[in-house]
């Protein structure tokens, strides 16, 4: 072997050696049979370095996993006695392997078995339990390929292909009928021999008897002699957490339903008896956490049991089948409070579950209820945060406890299911009492209070947030607490959790405001002051913003009497702040953009006239403007490129919070309608200038692009004026990304305005299309993805114009750039319908083909027209599905061919039997068609 190369193989070699190194594992993969020589190494064990070691195996494995069937009998044989040499010689090192080495082992042995193990090599186990016995270091390696074969065969973690996992059932049916009870025995050897002495490998085989036992002969394992040494580790500390995991899934087998009560039964029997079930004596965490992840597990199997007994309708057995489970609750509300969030999180599943049981039962016992409320009382409990959790800089600890607060509240959810009128009672007993002493409770206890009304919206659902109205009894205890919640003066609470819950609480139950609306000015402070868009946390500043800008939404109607007030205390939160005054602002500029859109909401939405209404939005948008024109003079003269990005960055939010206030308008309220057309078209003729600034075009064209799409929608035609000078502007020194961004620009105006830009159009069509076909020409790296993406997205985009220009009855904007042009854009479209693989693209040019025929393939069509029919577009049709890029497993690409089927028959609707003649007589014989395919062809065609 190559010394210096492998020299490379060391983690702390320099990357020269490293690169060699990898050139050379390269080399011998590829190489017929320098695996023998990695194969020798190993059986003859040439090498004491770990990593060349490792380096062998890899290399053993590449062959045993891609080349193996190009071997002959002999060589897989050498393969065959190398490992097992190999595995004798384990057995007198002085010193294990390294664990990374054995893994890697283990892995070439279970490729071997899913190979040969069918056909050649039937006696695996057996040569393998002979050479190990019951040597320490042998079972070790044993256990663990008996892991990694595990992991071939069933890891549904591992994609197989269907051949794969034919072969993989097949194995394992083998095994059961030739050496799983061999195999089950050694299992059994190995616990007893190694329980006391030596945990690690004790622990290994508990790891293999539970992975095996998903799919083995369950008596094997669930006996007597096998579970009574199962409970016996449960009782040695090093063992017992394994010996749970082990017990888990004996139980989670499935089996039919009355066994598999029998079996939980028994368990839980030996378990209590041992003392198992008293957790207050029990102090380790992580043996708890395997503990009620058990008990879980034997609680789902016997509700699964209950379930199907129910479905055969025996009676008898699941009445049997509801007292085991019952006598469980008590353990599973031990577990469920347990101060631990991960043992109280593997318990919920039989929690959920068996509140799923009582939903279903007709008539609730005295106890039932009683364990209804015990789970309520610690869902409650479990849902408040601890004295550790970080507000300010949440980390992993803190994603794990939101995502447990998730399961909860499905927990909340589903005891809604069962006894709505109880969770309403107990979560009012809690609000209540929690709200009278709010100052001198912890944050935690108020901020759960709050959070538990803020849930019931979800678990006492109703339509359309009509919480307030229907059932009285339910109406009215809402309204109580959400009455306690805005007077309680709560919302001053000095803590950030307790104020985002008021916040949220108040916006959720909006409809409340509807019933009592003399408490909105109180809950409007609140947001507007220090508790809210004033607060001391940056958090809780951005969260409000866009809490306010819903309240303010969803209550339009009844914010008229506040709008100016509002407007007045909103002011300086609207200032634009350019980054030269170093002034910090209360807001981000995206939480800006949620209080310009609420501005725009109160002022159209308010009762003033329209006179009013452009006087408060000119108010808004003045500073704006004014700003935003020093701001550009500023970016003229700026010699800092940091400075330019952080002025264009400035600029941009400008634009973008203007844009922003015209989302207020809608058909029942529109520009016209509120008088306040005059009032964009100026923020659009001050805005427009920067799309001629040579400085940061990429941000500034983007900002002004925005803009102008809303005011298509918003102005209408009144915005065309201004759309061929902001064209023009922006074809000037295109890259492709500009040129995909503009194009639906244009395919706006053209689908809305349609004749009326007709005369634009035709004007700026072929400059456009320069613009595209010049970018698209440009040289590109051979290997630069990037790049021919962009020049995909952008060919798309070209195409989505064209289908937009005919596809809005503009056909003449084409017809009338002259005869060479029109050819040019037509051919492009054949390149696009044919060449290109892109199913999306192909699509598109399909139907600009279709429309184009449809409009033109008549008669009186244009000169010449017929003629590229046949020429070009008909040869389309049958060459596209042709190409082996053509991926008919594709969706796009059955869309495709689909849109392809229409052009084809559009042709034949314009041209008639013509068509049908041309097809028949001369192109489909030009393919070196067949005369009786032909003829199929036109039998299957006819409609």
């Amino acid at each position: 072997m190559d010394e210096q190369a492998l020299l490379g193989l060391n983690p702390n070699a320099d990357s020269d050696f490293r690169q060699r190194a990898l050139a050379y594992f390269e080399q011998l993969k590829i190489s017929p049979d320098a695996w023998q020589v990695c194969a020798e190494a190993l059986a003859q064990r040439t090498y004491s370095d770990d990593h060349v070691k490792f380096f062998c195996f890899q290399v053993l494995e590449h062959q045993v996993k891609y080349k193996y069937s190009e071997l002959t009998t002999v060589q897989q044989q050498l393969i065959r006695e190398t490992l097992i040499s190999w595995l004798q010689a384990q057995m007198l090192n002085p010193q294990p392997e390294k664990t990374f080495i054995r893994n890697k082992a283990a892995q070439v042995f279970a490729l071997l078995f899913v190979t040969e193990y069918l056909t050649k090599w039937p006696k695996f186990f057996f040569d393998i339990l002979s050479v190990v016995d019951l040597n320490p270091r042998g079972v070790d390696l044993y256990l663990r390929i008996l892991m990694a074969i595990d992991s071939e065969l069933v890891d549904r973690d591992v994609v197989h292909t269907s051949e794969e996992a034919r072969r993989n059932t097949l194995i394992k049916d083998t095994m059961r009928e030739q050496c799983i009870p061999n195999l089950v025995e050694s299992w059994y050897q190995i616990l007893q021999n190694y329980q006391f002495t030596n945990s690690e490998v004790t622990c290994q085989c508990l790891e293999v008897v539970g992975a095996y036992v998903s799919w083995i002969d369950l008596s094997l394992i669930a006996n007597d002699r096998f579970i009574n040494m199962l409970l016996g580790h449960m009782s040695i500390e090093v063992l017992r957490e394994e010996a749970c995991d082990c017990l888990f899934e004996v139980v989670n087998k499935g089996m039919d339903p009355v066994d598999k009560m029998k079996l939980v039964e028994s368990l839980c029997q030996v378990l209590q008896s041992a003392g198992f079930f008293s957790i207050d004596q029990e102090e380790d965490v992580d043996f708890l956490a395997r503990f009620s992840k058990l008990v879980n597990g034997m609680g789902q199997s016997l509700i699964v049991s209950w379930s199907k007994l129910i479905k055969n309708g025996d009676i008898k057995n699941a009445q049997e089948a509801l007292q085991a489970i019952e006598t469980k609750v008590a353990l599973m509300l031990q577990l469920l409070i347990h101060e631990d969030d991960d043992i109280s999180s593997n318990i919920i599943g039989f929690c959920y579950d068996y509140l799923h049981i009582l939903k279903q039962l007709t008539v609730l016992s005295d106890q039932q209820k009683a364990n209804v409320e015990a789970i309520m009382l610690a869902v409650m409990k479990k849902l408040t945060y601890d004295e550790e959790y970080n507000f300010e800089n949440e980390g992993e600890d803190e994603a794990m406890f939101v995502e447990y607060r998730k399961q909860l509240k499905l927990l909340l959810d589903r005891l809604a299911q069962v006894s709505p009128e109880l969770l309403l009672a107990s979560v009012r007993r809690v609000f209540s009492s929690t709200l009278q002493n709010w100052q001198t409770t912890r944050f935690m206890e108020v901020e759960v209070a709050i959070r538990l009304l803020y849930m019931l919206a979800e678990a006492l659902p109703v339509s359309h947030g009509a919480h307030f109205s229907g059932d009285v009894s339910k109406a009215s205890a809402l309204q109580d607490m959400m009455r306690t919640l805005v007077t309680s003066g709560v919302s001053s609470y000095q803590h950030t959790s307790v104020t985002l819950e008021f916040f949220e609480t108040v916006v959720r139950y909006e409809k409340f405001f509807t019933v009592e609306p003399q408490h909105i000015p109180c809950v409007l402070m609140a947001f507007l002051d220090h508790r809210g868009l004033r607060h001391s946390s940056a958090k809780v500043r951005s969260r409000t913003a866009y809490l306010f800008s819903r309240f303010v939404k969803s209550l339009n109607k009844q914010m008229n009497p506040f709008i100016e007030d509002i407007l007045n205390r909103i002011q300086d939160l609207l200032e634009l702040s350019p980054p030269e005054n170093g002034h910090q602002s209360l807001l981000s500029s995206d939480d800006q953009l949620f209080i310009y859109e609420t501005a725009g909401v109160l002022i159209v939405n308010s009762e003033y006239p329209a006179e009013r209404k452009q006087a408060l939005m000119r108010n808004l948008l003045t500073p704006l403007m004014e700003k935003f024109k020093i701001l550009l003079e500023k970016l003229m003269l700026a010699q800092d490129e940091e400075r330019q990005a952080s002025l264009a960055d400035c600029l941009n939010h400008a634009v973008g919070f203007a844009s922003r206030t015209s989302k207020a308008f809608s058909n029942k309220q529109t520009v016209k309608q509120c008088g306040c057309s005059e009032v964009y078209l100026d923020c659009l003729q001050t805005f427009l200038p920067a799309l001629s600034c040579p400085l940061q075009k990429d941000i500034l064209r983007s900002g002004v692009r925005t803009f102008l799409h809303r005011m298509i929608i918003c102005l209408e035609e009144e915005v065309l004026p201004f759309i061929p000078s902001a064209s023009e502007h922006m074809l000037k020194d295109c890259e492709a990304k500009d040129l995909q961004e503009f194009i639906p620009l244009i395919n706006q105006i053209t689908a809305k305005f349609k004749i009326q830009v007709s005369p634009f159009l035709q004007q700026m069509f072929m400059p456009l299309l320069h613009a595209i076909f010049e970018v698209l020409l440009r040289p590109a790296e051979e290997n630069d993805q990037s790049a021919a993406l962009e020049k995909q997205m952008l060919r798309r985009s070209y195409f989505a114009f064209l289908q937009t220009v005919t596809g809005s009855g503009m056909s003449e904007v084409i017809a009338n750039q002259g005869a060479e042009n029109v050819e040019r854009v037509l051919v492009t479209v054949i390149q696009g319908a044919v060449e290109y693989p892109d199913p999306i693209a192909q699509k598109t040019c399909f139907i600009i083909l279709s429309k184009l025929v449809e409009l033109w393939g008549g008669k009186d069509g244009p000169v010449g027209f017929a003629d590229f029919v046949y020429k070009h577009i008909v040869p389309a049709c049958f060459l596209a599905p042709l190409k082996q890029t053509f991926d008919l497993a594709d969706a796009q690409t059955v869309l495709a061919l689909s849109e392809c089927a229409v052009t084809l028959k559009t042709i034949h609707l314009k041209r008639g039997p013509e068509c049908v003649q041309y097809l028949q007589q001369e192109y489909l014989p030009s393919l070196q068609v067949a005369p009786e395919i032909i003829q199929v062809f036109f039998q299957r065609a006819k409609p």
